[in-house]
């Protein structure tokens, strides 16, 4: 009965009612004397207007009835929705009580959790506290360790720079004498063999050399032999012991004899061999 063809009148009926009127209209007219009096002509208008609202009818009545219909499927809409309102209701209600239930659950489980994670936490930082003790005294350790194997480096460094050097000035003394003897070929043997030792020392990082005869003294470059204060312009006569640069640092000036100064004179026997004089270590620190 929801439907709106539920609803429908059958209108041939009142159709047909209003085609008899009609017809009976038109034969009052067709069958009265003419001129028309006024009451025939009033009865067919009246069973015209008859007949058309008896048309009408069917129309009206479907009308209303379809108006009737609308209320009432609002009607039931709105009753449903006011029904499924309250069951909406009662399931927010519902979902309200077993919120605040399980509220009421779990707020001692979550102070549990939230005093857990505390623990956590204060276990995790005392744990990165002991890390990092441990880590700077590892690091303390490691600093340590690698301050002896500097210093040691440093010290096996010193003497092995203290051999070298006494090893090139003892070669720089062999050198010499050889060129005291007179002989070229012993002087250009032993040259070579001392160029030999100086290239493998500059392999290390010594670096000897020595002052060229009447070159101008240098104080940071020389030290004269047996003056304190050499003049200005004193120049070299000869070099006693070379000078040594390690990896570019001065380590020792070279020690000369300047031309001012007169030279020892020395009186050898006949026959005799030229010994090798070597400067003293106390005239070459490192």
């Amino acid at each position: 009965m929801n439907e709106v063809s539920d609803w429908k009148i059958s209108k041939w009926p009142f159709l047909l009612g209003n085609a008899v009127l009609v017809a009976a209209a038109v034969a009052v007219i067709w069958k009265a004397a003419h001129p028309i009096s006024q009451s025939e002509m009033l009865i067919a208008t009246s069973v015209v207007t008859l007949g058309a609202l008896l048309g009408c009818l069917p129309f009206i009545l479907e009308y209303r009835a379809v108006k009737k219909l609308i209320e009432v499927n609002a009607v039931t809409t709105v009753a449903e929705q006011l029904h499924n309102l309250k069951t909406y209701s009662a399931q927010i209600s519902t979902a309200t009580d077993q919120w605040a239930r399980v509220q009421e659950i779990t707020k001692g489980d979550a102070e549990k959790t939230a005093a857990a994670a505390k623990e956590i936490s204060g276990h995790m930082a005392a744990e990165v506290s002991e890390f990092k003790e441990f880590q700077a005294k590892m690091n303390d350790s490691e600093r340590a360790a690698l301050r002896l194997e500097v210093e040691k480096f440093r010290r096996g460094e010193a003497e092995w720079l203290q051999v070298v050097t006494r090893i090139l000035d003892n070669i720089f003394a062999l050198h010499n004498a050889a060129v005291r003897t007179g002989q070229p070929e012993l002087a250009e043997q032993i040259g070579q063999f001392q160029n030999a030792c100086r290239d493998a020392a500059r392999r290390v990082g010594v670096t000897p050399f020595a002052a060229a005869t009447g070159e101008k003294f240098d104080g940071q470059k020389h030290r004269a032999h047996g003056v304190e204060n050499p003049p200005a312009e004193a120049g070299i006569a000869e070099t006693l012991a070379p000078g040594i640069t390690f990896q570019g640092r001065l380590i020792r000036p070279a020690l000369v004899r300047l031309q001012s100064a007169p030279p020892p004179v020395e009186a050898p026997e006949k026959n005799e061999e030229e010994k090798v004089v070597a400067p003293a270590a106390d005239e070459l620190p490192l």
